[in-house]
C-alpha cells in the first residue's frame, strides 16, 4: 500500500496564457522561452524566432509579421470597448457559482461582439481594393500586352459585337426606366 500523501491528487493551479513580448500572440504554458533581465523584468517569448528578433534590438513596429506593426499600420483594430474585456487582472475575486455563470456567458457574447466587429471593420478596410487591384490589372495589361496571347480576328469581332450588345442593353433598361418614371408621373397628376 502507498503513503496516502502519495495518494492525494496533485492539484494545479490555473495557469496564464501570457502574451508574447514581442509579437503579441499568444504564449502557452512550456511552450517559448522566458527571459529575465538582471532588473527582474521577465519577458516571455512564443517561438525562438521573436526571442533573436528581440536579441538583435529588432523594433516589432517595423516587422510586418507582429501584431504592433498591424495595429500601427491601422490593419487591425485598436480602439474598441470589447478589447478592454481582455485586459489582464490581477484581482482575486471569491469564488461564487452564478458570478462564474454570468461571466462564462458575457465572454462568450463579447467575443461574438468582438467577431462582428472585426469583420466590419476588415471591409470597411478592403472597400476600395476591388477597384485598385482593377486599375492596376487594366494598367498591366496596357504595359505589357505584348506578352498576352495573340486573339484571332475572330475572336476580336466577337468581343467588340458583345460589348455593343451589352451597351445597347444598357441604354434600353435606361430609356424603360425613364418611360416607367414618367408614366407615373402622369399618374400621379391624374390622381390629383
Amino acid at each position: 500500500m502507498r503513503h496516502p500523501i502519495l495518494q492525494t491528487r496533485i492539484s494545479y493551479n490555473r495557469v496564464w496564457i501570457e502574451t508574447c513580448y514581442f509579437c503579441s500572440q499568444p504564449c502557452y504554458p512550456s511552450k517559448g522561452i522566458t527571459f529575465v533581465r538582471n532588473d527582474a523584468r521577465v519577458f516571455r517569448f512564443c517561438r525562438s524566432k521573436c526571442h533573436k528578433n528581440f536579441k538583435m534590438k529588432r523594433n516589432p513596429r517595423k516587422l510586418k509579421w507582429t501584431k504592433a506593426f498591424r495595429k500601427n499600420a491601422g490593419k487591425e483594430m485598436i480602439v474598441d470597448t470589447s478589447l478592454t474585456f481582455a485586459a489582464r487582472r490581477n484581482i482575486p475575486v471569491r469564488y461564487n457559482r452564478t458570478l462564474i455563470a454570468k461571466t462564462l456567458d458575457a465572454m462568450k457574447r463579447i467575443n461574438e461582439i468582438r467577431q462582428r466587429r472585426e469583420r466590419v471593420f476588415y471591409k470597411k478596410r478592403m472597400a476600395g481594393n476591388r477597384l485598385r487591384e482593377k486599375e492596376l490589372n487594366k494598367k498591366l495589361v496596357e504595359t505589357q500586352s505584348h506578352l498576352l496571347p495573340r486573339m484571332s480576328g475572330t475572336m476580336k469581332k466577337k468581343l467588340e459585337e458583345e460589348a455593343q450588345n451589352q451597351q445597347l442593353n444598357r441604354i434600353d433598361e435606361e430609356n424603360v426606366m425613364m418611360i416607367d418614371s414618367r408614366a407615373q408621373k402622369n399618374r400621379q397628376y391624374q390622381l390629383i
